[in-house]
């Protein structure tokens, strides 16, 4: 049971660097990140519309909202989300691409484990090991080694600030454990991990619409690209996959607890942008799995092992 569920929590993970790809290649032809992760959300409420009025029509009913009860799970949840994305197109400017990946994955540990060790958010608690402990340290080294490719590039910085910003990054990196507690919690309260998804992505769809209307100011779209050729279907599907990975945490969240289910997932985003970038998959340049990374994926099955048995 446990291993199916890590494998499901290893597929969440894998569809990441597909939507991330495939959002980003969407943003060239809408000119903006903001207005291009909008129209994923919006995909992706659409699909989960659909599938709620499928599987769990209850919520459509009058019946229904005259007895629910709307609290602060029905908003955190989208809201992190969307902090999560906004931070890291703040921070890959200012400390890189590894240093983001690296302080915002640190923030997601730490608050994933404090979030299982004292059951915050309506999460059932569990007990924090020293083996545990140890494990966590080593997934946090197998990340580093996998994602440090200049090796001490943070200190050759002149900024002053980069102190401040990696402080900024480890704040962002706690929505992601907290998006999945309160998801998963608003998933037991309304009876259907489907809906709260469909709740959690209206409530991102239109946080980002605020955004996009503030920052972008304008809603159009470029039917070709003078690198990448016409606009394609397939740019409009990053929303669908965002449904997968979201309600999967739901799920995963309420049986195995935050800090099992972030590592799965965070082990399946690894494994598929590795494999991404060996092959130069989705248009990115090949980029050949080093010596360093192999260690480094070493380093965080070993984590992993000392995480779940403990």
């Amino acid at each position: 049971m446990l291993l199916s569920l890590v494998l499901l929590g290893l597929l969440a993970g894998a569809v990441v660097p597909f939507q991330t790809s495939i959002n980003t290649r969407l943003s060239y032809y809408t000119q903006s990140t903001f207005y291009a992760s909008t129209i994923s959300f919006f995909v992706g409420t659409l699909c989960l519309i659909f599938l709620t009025a499928l599987l769990y029509p209850y919520p459509f009913t009058h019946s229904y909202w005259a007895t629910v009860r709307i609290d602060e799970t029905w908003f955190i949840g989208g809201v992190m989300g969307v902090l999560f994305l906004t931070g890291n197109l703040l921070l890959l400017p200012k400390i890189g691409a590894s240093l983001t990946v690296i302080t915002t994955i640190t923030g997601q540990l730490f608050m994933g484990c404090l979030i299982d060790t004292f059951g915050w958010f309506y999460i059932t608690p569990q007990p924090f090991t020293i083996v545990k402990a140890i494990g966590l340290l080593l997934l946090l080294l197998g990340i580093i080694l996998m994602n440090m490719q200049r090796r001490h590039a943070m200190f050759k910085q002149s900024d002053s600030s980069i102190v401040l910003w990696i402080i900024v990054g480890l704040i962002f990196g706690c929505a992601p454990p907290i998006q999945a507690a309160t998801n998963s919690t608003l998933g037991q309260t309304v009876g259907s991990p489907i809906f709260a998804s469909l709740i959690s992505f209206s409530v991102g769809t239109l946080t980002l619409l605020v955004i996009t209307t503030i920052f972008h100011r304008r809603f159009r779209i470029k039917h070709t690209h003078e690198l990448y050729g016409p606009l394609k279907w397939w740019m409009f599907i990053g929303g669908a996959l965002g449904v997968i990975f979201v309600t999967t945490i739901i799920v995963l969240t309420s049986q195995i607890g935050v800090t099992y289910t972030l590592v799965a997932v965070m082990i399946g985003q690894i494994m598929t942008s590795l494999i991404i970038d060996h092959f130069g998959l989705l248009g990115i340049p090949a980029r050949k799995i080093s010596q360093q990374r192999l260690w480094g994926l070493m380093i965080i099955i070993l984590a992993v092992i000392l995480i779940q048995f403990t």
